[in-house]
């Protein structure tokens, strides 16, 4: 079924086609008849051809615009229900804990799992307000930066994920092949603990019922350190590749279903780190339905 705001880009894109199809038609049209007056032939050409690129422009705009928000809308919903799921559930617990009388282990099992509601709400917000900051964010300085030991990062990444998702070594595997000596980086260490865990937690949640998901620390070469992360999820369409990165933005599949509440924010705050740290972040898939890989590079710091 086709939506509103996918009706409103079908006319204003055949809207668009039609103005420069009919445009060209005229002044084509005009310069046959009119062959002989150069100067006025030349002068209408230019005319017609800032016209053609007015419109050409204003439709890309109209057709960016729609589909930017129709992302905002898709983003509200994701974090409202987000926002809305862990609140309901502490509340719950709580009101539980409050009208009933319930031995010491059941208590301690409600007080796990509203911490670790809390946890999810406070991940969102977190996710949300950082987002919302990338824009504002200046160079970082060197004054700034720190040397921090990427491999013990991301193995205490790698351990809170086993730990908040409950997966086993063979579900989460971690390989190493650079001395911890030679993983060094220089950079702020908050924003790298959040890129790393993105990229994890994206692995997570965008995979089946038994996922396979493995991390491999490396060296890309003699200046860089590249973190990967393989999965066995949903996978990604080539044309989807290079849009996985921008804000809000949501592969559309219909693995949907198995979303865990995905705003759209993680991946493009991954790159955004990246790039903060003279980095970068791209990710390959063969396919829908073929897994994931998502590659993060990072300088190697010069002093240690």
């Amino acid at each position: 079924m086709i939506t509103g705001r996918r009706r409103s880009v079908i006319f204003f894109t055949v809207l668009g086609v039609c103005l420069v199809v009919l445009a060209l038609t005229l002044n084509i049209s005009w310069i046959v008849l009119n062959w002989r007056r150069g100067v006025l032939a030349v002068l209408g050409v230019i005319f017609f051809l800032l016209i053609i690129a007015g419109m050409v422009l204003n439709t890309i705009f109209l057709v960016r615009e729609i589909r930017r928000n129709e992302q905002h809308d898709s983003f509200i919903n994701a974090v409202t229900h987000e926002l809305k799921t862990p609140v309901a559930s502490i509340r719950l617990y709580l009101e539980t804990l409050q009208t009933r009388e319930l031995d010491e282990a059941k208590r301690r099992e409600f007080y796990r799992i509203m911490l670790e509601d809390s946890d999810r709400l406070l991940h969102t917000i977190e996710q949300v307000l950082r987002a919302g900051s990338i824009a504002s964010w200046p160079r970082l300085g060197r004054s700034a930066r720190t040397q921090i030991n990427l491999a013990e990062l991301v193995r205490e990444c790698i351990a809170l994920a086993r730990t908040r998702f409950r997966l086993d070594t063979d579900t989460l595997s971690y390989s190493q092949h650079v001395d911890d000596g030679r993983a060094v980086v220089s950079g702020d260490v908050e924003e790298l603990k959040t890129a790393v865990w993105n990229l994890i937690d994206n692995a997570i949640k965008y995979s089946p019922n038994e996922p396979r998901i493995r991390v491999v620390l490396d060296e890309d070469d003699d200046q860089r350190l590249a973190l990967r992360v393989f999965d066995n999820g949903v996978g990604i369409s080539p044309s989807e590749l290079k849009r996985v990165f921008r804000r809000f933005y949501r592969v559309p599949t219909s693995a949907a279903a198995r979303w865990r509440g995905s705003s759209g924010l993680g991946l493009f705050i991954v790159r955004s780190v990246a790039r903060r740290h003279g980095g970068k972040a791209f990710a390959f898939s063969e396919g829908t339905g073929r897994g994931s890989t998502f590659t993060l590079l990072l300088p190697r710091a010069t002093q240690i």
